[in-house]
């Protein structure tokens, strides 16, 4: 399992319009050329904020700055980004036409890196495993991850508990291919674990 950086790709941070959030794939570009060798994806890359040939674009153009590290990660939005499109004049898509556009997207992206979905309602969830996406969950718990990983590859994200190193076997043996965690974990802990993991295997 690994961590990497991300970025929401909100104009505003969801539910609090007061507060600005930054484009995301400027910002991970730029982590990008100074942290070389890390794994970048927005968490997630909500579709029908911008045209599907735009959001593509910027994908291949931010695995320029890190070729076979850049991941495709993609979400369908839901009631609660709602606000936001409606603050911004953007069209409100139906939950089928998301779906579409995240099927669309996949398929322009899946030969050249992997691709994510948010997971959420059950199509959603159904969507993504048909086109061989891994799903990505936020802050579930184990016994969900491992319910889902029985059907097709799933991930997790979230915020990192005291107990960390118990946190993470749990997630292992959910069969959780990546941990994704808040800024605010302590990355020396990681390591440790991670290194530890490494030599038992």
């Amino acid at each position: 399992m690994e961590s990497m950086a991300s970025s929401r790709t909100t104009t505003f941070g969801q539910g609090h319009p007061e507060r600005p959030s930054l484009a995301p794939f400027p910002l991970l570009a730029a982590v990008a050329v100074r942290e070389l060798g890390l794994h970048l994806a927005p968490l997630v890359a909500r579709v029908g904020l911008v045209d599907t040939e735009v959001l593509v674009g910027e994908f291949r153009t931010l695995a320029t700055f890190a070729p076979e590290l850049v991941i495709a990660a993609l979400g369908t939005g839901d009631h609660l980004s709602a606000p936001e499109n409606l603050a911004y004049g953007l069209p409100q898509f139906t939950a089928d036409e998301r779906r579409a556009m995240i099927v669309e997207t996949a398929r322009e992206l899946a030969s050249t890196m992997p691709v994510w979905v948010g997971a959420g309602a059950s199509p959603t969830n159904e969507m993504a495993r048909t086109i061989g996406a891994e799903l990505n969950f936020w802050d579930r718990p184990a016994a969900e991850i491992a319910a889902h990983a029985s059907l097709s590859p799933v991930n997790w994200s979230g915020n990192p508990r005291e107990d960390l190193e118990t946190q993470l076997d749990e997630l292992v043996h959910a069969g959780s291919t990546w941990a994704v965690f808040a800024p605010v974990v302590d990355i020396a802990r990681l390591g440790r674990w991670r290194r530890a993991n490494r030599a038992a295997q």
